[in-house]
């Protein structure tokens, strides 16, 4: 006996008005069926069951196939004939956990408490929620013993059913034999002329077993999605959830509205974050982290004590204690910053390892390059390290100082101790300990006119 989930993502999300099949559709930069597929595979080692129809091989392309096992629903006919789909996937005595693909949110707690509800006596169970308009929803329809009956869908409920606030979230767990039984004797006799799924309720009660309910501690658990609209409500509720959940742990957030974090964003105490900051991949941001304004941060890791300043961006970089970056800079894939390393406005790094106090203050770019302690480079200093084919590495040692203007023509090394002249393009090795200047001679021509117009 196993645990096995299906989770239904036929649909094709036609009120989304976009070529990208609904259980595509981001939220948190990541798609709404990962998010289910996440939760999933934290409930169980078997392969998760996706039911796929509308844009089945983009799905297939960008969920991929680890840990999951796909069946097709050729045609919709409703959420019963989407779970018969998975009818080769499970065995008898395999408890089933049904899941849909465009609702994200649904924690691992809540669906937990759900499978504790299945046992041999009760072979099925349902999340429901109290909503205070259920408009669009399945009403749960129970007796005077409060025992759940059966849910009837919107379209098929009685003005009295109407007014029925607890309401069917789609999600249950079900017992595989009964579940295979059940869905053999559905029926499309109804408004909409589908497979309800919810028909094996009345089904269930009919062969003399009770049908047990549990409730998520938050309505945003089961909210699905079918249009832009909703995606962005969805967004922004998520958004505050996750700011909320920060603010549990310590961090000072200067603007919790303003926040988006797109994937996994560690953090340790007293973390200050300003407003409109993005974080996307993974992210750690150590003690005493101090995040400005206007920044984006993807998969990156930012050690203690530093403080990234206003509108600077940051991606695949290692940065250092107490190091002090921005504001407009940019440190590129590869960028890996030493201990109580200076980054200035408008400097870009990428492939750059520099080493402990070193600071580059202001409008230069340092690529492909290795770079010692107590380095200083002057503004507007480049390394040229790409010859139109290839990528070649500058090499600078330890208490090296680079005069403004300078260009460093990789492949090249600065010795440790070296000075470099302003305006210099050095092409050749620089010995330790010296200067090395590059410079035409300056002219001046007597009684030289300024051309004017005629």
């Amino acid at each position: 006996m196993s645990l096995k989930v299906i989770i239904l993502a036929a649909g094709k999300g036609t009120r989304m008005r976009s070529n990208l099949p609904k259980v595509l559709q981001p939220l948190a930069q990541k798609p709404l069926l990962s998010h289910v597929i996440s939760t999933a595979q934290k409930l169980t080692d078997e392969p998760v069951i996706t039911v796929i129809g509308h844009g089945a091989q983009q799905v297939i392309d960008v969920i991929g196939t680890e840990g999951i096992q796909y069946a097709k629903q050729l045609e919709q006919l409703g959420t019963g004939h989407a779970v018969v789909q998975g009818d080769a996937h499970y065995e008898d005595d395999d408890t089933v956990l049904i899941l849909y693909g465009d609702v994200p949110l649904t924690l691992q707690n809540t669906l937990t408490d759900l499978l504790n509800l299945v046992d041999e006596v009760h072979p099925l169970a349902l999340l429901t929620i109290n909503l205070d308009n259920p408009s669009g929803y399945g009403r749960i329809v129970r007796n005077q013993h409060h025992l759940v009956q059966s849910i009837v869908e919107e379209k098929d409920a009685s003005f009295e059913q109407k007014t029925i606030q607890e309401v069917n979230t789609g999600m249950m767990a079900v017992k595989g034999q009964y579940l295979k039984k059940w869905l053999g004797q559905l029926s499309n006799t109804n408004a909409q002329g589908e497979y309800y799924l919810t028909d094996i309720i009345a089904m269930c009660v009919e062969d003399g077993f009770e049908v047990h309910t549990t409730q998520p501690a938050s309505e945003i658990e089961v909210l699905g999605v079918n249009n832009k609209s909703q995606l962005q409500s969805l967004e922004r509720q998520y958004q505050a959830q996750l700011a909320e959940d920060l603010m549990a742990q310590g961090v000072t957030l200067l603007d919790a509205s303003r926040l988006d974090i797109r994937g996994n964003l560690t953090v340790g105490q007293d973390v200050t974050i300003d407003a409109n900051v993005i974080f996307e991949g993974h992210v750690v941001l150590e003690d005493h982290v101090s995040i400005g304004p206007n920044c984006v941060i993807k998969n990156a890791v930012i050690k203690a004590g530093t403080q990234i300043k206003p509108f600077s961006h940051i991606e695949q970089a290692q940065i250092g204690q107490n190091c002090d970056i921005g504001p407009y800079a940019r440190l590129r894939p590869g960028t890996d910053l030493n201990s109580e390393v200076k980054i200035g406005n408008f400097v870009e790094t990428k492939n750059a390892q520099i080493g402990t106090g070193s600071k580059i203050n202001h409008l230069s770019y340092i690529g492909d390059t290795e770079m010692g302690a107590g380095v200083n480079i002057g503004a507007g200093t480049i390394t040229c390290n790409y010859d139109g084919v290839n990528k070649h590495q500058t090499v600078i040692g330890d208490d090296v100082f680079v005069g403004s203007d300078s260009q460093l023509v990789a492949p090249v090394t600065i010795e440790s101790g070296a000075t470099i002249g302003a305006g210099s393009t050095i092409t050749k090795n620089v010995p330790a300990d010296t200067l090395t200047l590059s410079r035409s001679k300056q002219l001046t021509v007597k009684g030289w006119q300024k051309p004017t117009k005629p």
